[in-house]
């Protein structure tokens, strides 16, 4: 990052003296402008300083995606507090959970009473002024929730100041470009994707809510530039057919960059096909920011079912249980080192990081080959080891997925006297598809091995994966033990 950095606090009224009717939201009809952002997170933020938020202190976000949500963000960091952004349709056990935790001087949402801690619900900033206020810095800028494989709520704050160079686009964004955000705010990654195309001035299209069509139609209408999306929404979008896919060519679409879960390898060859490798990202990173990698479709391509090689700024290693270097070719666990070295990026709430001297993980299985190229197999908690041979969920379900009339799958590991584990699926049909266990067992037979088929299939009409893409697998394990 370059040498002037700005206060985030300040980045709006920076992008709006620059770009004065320059839009900043664009959610449905509604339109707002840098200059009226800035207008409307000052009077927020005095409202929120009214209950006595200052500098240092943590704020609990329980929001939608929505106006509000952008507003009461933009407003902590005015007044140097730092965003934990959480569901707003958490359980209250987990909710519970999570503020025991982070102890927040306020609890931004709708809630029942929790006791020792504030609440602000509904309350209007329209009697607050909206001039500027005093410039501080929070010293973490963010404060995501994670309830990880284990289910154990953590919470992960950031170890970079709420500040950033507004010429300094983040995986390759650039100033002023139109962004698309189809995911839920309180997961990290359209979070920190969405908050830092607004550093460097860009127009957010916010969607609420993903619907397949209405993605494509808003890409078209708006001239989105970037978006960042799941495999679940990708998939989803492929579903809607070659008669309707064929109406879009995206031309204004620079990158669709795609993270957060393994794609399926047919899934992105089809959407190279359909935009190009050029234009078909995928990065592979954590909420800790301990290291990352990225790769475009066209080197994936070349390195097929890669996640890329590490981004500058960050060392990689694949290491066995003992914390042994693995060889090519060979999974182990996967390791990242930061150049600012361990605890520069993150520190844990309520968790512990797992490090070998300098290097850490958080459980993800890989191999690289000779040139540094990432293939993630699965995470260490999710394998499933039967007669002895490692079974990888996801590659499974990607062989599941395949079948046109599945919308989703998970699978996990059961108890086998005889194996050890059996691997047992648990499948989404698409609405009003009819699917039996013989038709799809014979589907899956033609891409794995014998050993990998699933022993048992089990068909839901409730969908797997949260709105980030990500399957909580020992919570389904656990429910079905």
């Amino acid at each position: 990052m370059s040498a002037q950095p700005v206060a985030l606090g300040s980045i709006l009224a920076h992008h709006a003296r620059r770009s004065p009717g320059r839009a900043a939201l664009v959610l449905g009809d509604i339109t707002v402008s840098y200059a009226e952002l800035d207008a409307r997170t000052n009077q927020r933020a005095r409202l929120i300083a009214a209950r006595g938020v200052g500098q240092g202190d943590f704020v609990t976000v329980a929001l939608p995606n929505g106006l509000e949500f952008y507003e009461t963000v933009f407003a902590l960091w005015k007044l140097g507090a730092t965003p934990n952004i959480v569901s707003a349709k958490l359980p209250r056990p987990e909710m519970e959970a999570i503020l025991g935790i982070v102890r927040p001087r306020l609890f931004v949402g709708a809630a029942a009473a929790i006791p020792g801690i504030q609440i602000l619900t509904d309350e209007a900033p329209d009697g607050y002024s909206a001039e500027s206020l005093p410039e501080v810095v929070s010293p973490h800028w963010k404060a995501m929730t994670s309830g990880g494989s284990t289910g154990r709520p953590k919470v992960i704050v950031d170890a970079m100041p709420a500040r950033w160079d507004p010429r300094d686009g983040f995986l390759l964004q650039r100033p002023g470009d139109v962004i698309l955000n189809p995911g839920p705010l309180y997961h990290n990654a359209p979070f920190h994707c969405i908050s830092m195309g607004m550093f460097v001035g860009a127009t957010i299209v916010e969607m609420g809510r993903f619907d397949a069509l209405r993605a494509l139609q808003l890409i078209e209408a708006h001239g989105v530039n970037w978006v960042t999306m799941v495999p679940t929404m990708m998939h989803r979008i492929w579903q809607l057919g070659p008669e309707v896919l064929s109406g879009f060519t995206l031309p204004s679409l620079r990158m669709m960059l795609h993270m957060a879960a393994p794609c399926a390898p047919w899934l992105k060859q089809a959407w190279i096909d359909w935009l190009g490798g050029e234009r078909v990202w995928e990065y592979y990173g954590t909420t800790e920011g301990i290291g990352s990698t990225i790769i475009s479709g066209t080197d994936w391509l070349a390195h097929r079912g890669s996640v890329g090689q590490v981004r500058p700024g960050y060392e990689m290693k694949i290491l066995d249980e003992a914390g042994n270097d693995r060889p090519i070719g060979e999974v182990g666990e996967v390791y990242f080192r930061p150049e600012a070295g361990p605890g520069s990026t993150y520190h844990y709430l309520g968790s512990a990081s797992k490090r070998f001297g300098d290097w850490e993980t958080m459980g993800d299985l890989g191999s690289v080959d000779a040139e540094g190229y990432l293939y993630l197999s699965d995470r260490r908690n999710d394998l499933i080891i039967s007669g002895g041979a490692n079974i990888y969920p996801a590659e499974v379900e990607a062989a599941l997925d395949a079948h046109p009339a599945v919308q989703g799958s998970a699978v996990i590991g059961l108890p086998d006297e005889e194996w050890g584990a059996s691997v047992h699926a648990i499948v989404q049909p698409v609405e009003g598809a009819a699917l039996a266990e013989a038709e799809l067992l014979d589907f899956v037979a033609g891409q794995l091995a014998r050993f990998k088929l699933p022993k048992s299939i089990e068909f839901t009409s409730e969908p797997l994966r949260d709105e980030a893409g990500k399957v909580r697998r020992a919570a389904l394990r656990q429910a079905r033990l």
